[in-house]
């Protein structure tokens, strides 16, 4: 059976700077994974995972982890429209669509992540990516750094395994 996660989290920017942080290369890849992206269905979208962009300390790749710097991800658009959705296949559809929503409360965004169709073996793991990624998102745009990556990380998973989606 496939499973559904979901994401809320109050972030300290307007929708349309969370919105850059979505869709520009370089703003992604310092929270997720950098990569060009074709802004319409249809249209493609690269994952390139650098997770040492995602620390400000250098802080070395986990061995168990290490197989995964660099890997590129072949993903398609599937739903988008700016700035308040934009929705992708995961892993080439063979793990859900990761859907973002964007809705304004005052001068915040509400960012929802809902990721459907995931298979029930990568639940957890992929909760723990998720939880960890967003803190880094919604870290920088407060201003704040990120020290160790890896440890968030850590932190998001043992949350994820608990069914703790908040996090850390």
């Amino acid at each position: 059976m496939a499973e559904v996660l979901r994401f809320e989290r109050l972030l300290d920017a307007p929708v349309a700077t969370v919105w850059e942080w979505l869709v520009d290369s370089e703003k992604r890849g310092r929270w997720f994974a950098a990569g060009p992206m074709e802004q319409r269905v249809g249209g493609a979208l690269e994952l390139i995972f650098d997770h040492d962009n995602l620390s400000d300390e250098d802080v070395p790749y986990p061995p168990d982890y290490a197989r995964y710097k660099g890997v590129r991800a072949h993903e398609k658009v599937v739903r988008i429209d700016p700035p308040h959705l934009l929705a992708f296949t995961f892993e080439g559809d063979r793990n859900g669509v990761a859907e973002f929503t964007l809705t304004p409360e005052g001068d915040r965004t509400r960012l929802v992540l809902t990721h459907s169709g995931l298979a029930e073996a990568a639940r957890t793991g992929t909760a723990g990516g998720w939880i960890s990624h967003l803190a880094v998102l919604h870290a920088r745009l407060a201003g704040r750094g990120v020290p160790d990556f890896w440890a968030l990380h850590r932190a998001s998973e043992a949350a994820a395994a608990r069914g703790d989606l908040q996090g850390p």
